[in-house]
């Protein structure tokens, strides 16, 4: 579905394990990750693509500095306590003792600019750790889902229990308003 030129964006992109299948299409991508465990394990993995913008912040519907909390475990497994890593409090199996200070940026902006300039996203993929709820609602607000051909979300209502009625509303309304083709809350 993805070809030299469309542009695929990696929200929540860890290691780079989604990075590199987005990138081996030729299309330009662009990937987010705030925590510098995991940026520095995808800087690593994508140093031969040129084709791949690496941007070590977290995406939200604002833009800021925000707290970036970590696993229960993160100390004693990095790499597989790196993708429970959430800005959202509240998350099962997190230690908001345990935080670091990272980068917002403004993803509404962001995605007005870059259909703007390419008249679509073709691909964006989004696994941010309970993050996706604002930013889905905001998005679709804006309008801006209509100008991204594909969107796949990895939501996480299980990790966080005081959400789960917005994560249903969000996905009856979706249901309804969004192809499935076009948008997969059901991303893993």
């Amino acid at each position: 579905m993805l070809k030299p030129g469309d542009l695929a964006m990696d929200c929540g992109a860890n290691v780079g394990v989604v990075s590199a299948l987005l990138a081996d299409t030729g299309a330009d991508v662009i990937s987010y990750e705030p925590d510098p465990y995991a940026f520095e394990q995808l800087t690593t993995a994508m140093k031969d693509r040129s084709n791949v913008q690496l941007v070590n912040a977290a995406v939200g519907a604002t833009s800021g500095t925000v707290r970036l909390m970590r696993a229960e475990n993160f100390d004693e497994n990095m790499k597989g306590a790196s993708v429970k890593s959430t800005i959202v409090d509240g998350g099962r199996m997190i230690d908001s003792d345990n935080y670091i200070d990272v980068a917002l940026l403004d993803f509404l902006k962001i995605i007005a600019a870059e259909i703007e300039k390419r008249g679509e996203i073709a691909f964006v993929k989004m696994d941010i750790e309970g993050a996706e709820l604002d930013l889905l609602e905001a998005m679709d607000a804006a309008n801006l889902i209509e100008g991204i051909r594909c969107l796949v979300v990895e939501t996480h209502e299980r990790k966080f229990a005081d959400l789960r009625p917005r994560f249903r509303a969000l996905r009856e309304k979706f249901a309804e308003k969004y192809p499935a083709r076009q948008v997969n809350l059901d991303w893993i």
